[in-house]
């Protein structure tokens, strides 16, 4: 599976991406999919980010999935946390840039373009995971940022970092 970002600085766009990674004939689809970007305040106040490793692609990742028919975007991203993960969390904010990216899954070329939420952690064990997620960490921002393997999804985890603290800077003021 070949991936690459939408939102690094190579300057590559999906017009550029499918002159370069494919001949005029081969298959593409687009994918729309919804995720959260989950965070948990511990007792001493440390906040934790919940991560993922996928069974398939064996790397770091946030949960994500398919919007399908009828749903909203939101509830994709809920549905998505609570089957991978075995987590319930509530939406606080959207996140205001999706993540697009490429790969090509038995000879078609999908364009990915994923939606994500800010979420807290309400309950849940992550024990109670899905098969599509062999192993789930809660690590504080730095060491999540670090074992995050694609620029597209560390960039996500900066603009909920950066959104969280923003947001926790006007709870101050009120």
């Amino acid at each position: 599976m070949e991936r690459t970002s939408d939102s690094g600085s190579e300057g590559w766009g999906f017009k550029s991406l499918r002159a370069h990674f494919m001949p005029k004939k081969k298959k593409t689809k687009r994918e729309f999919s919804a995720g959260g970007v989950i965070f948990r305040k511990k007792d001493n106040g440390q906040i934790e980010w919940l991560i993922c490793r996928h069974s398939g692609h064996h790397k770091w990742i946030f949960p994500k999935g398919l919007i399908e028919k009828g749903e909203k975007a939101e509830e994709a991203a809920l549905r998505e946390v609570r089957e991978e993960c075995g987590v319930k969390a509530k939406v606080i904010a959207r996140l205001k840039s999706p993540e697009k990216f490429v790969y090509q899954f038995k000879g078609t070329l999908i364009f990915k373009n994923v939606v994500y939420f800010l979420m807290e952690y309400i309950s849940g064990k992550t024990k109670d995971h899905d098969w599509e997620v062999e192993e789930i960490g809660w690590l504080p921002y730095k060491q999540a940022l670090n074992e995050l393997e694609f620029k597209g999804t560390k960039k996500v985890l900066e603009a909920a970092q950066k959104l969280l603290k923003e947001r926790e800077k006007q709870q101050k003021l009120l």
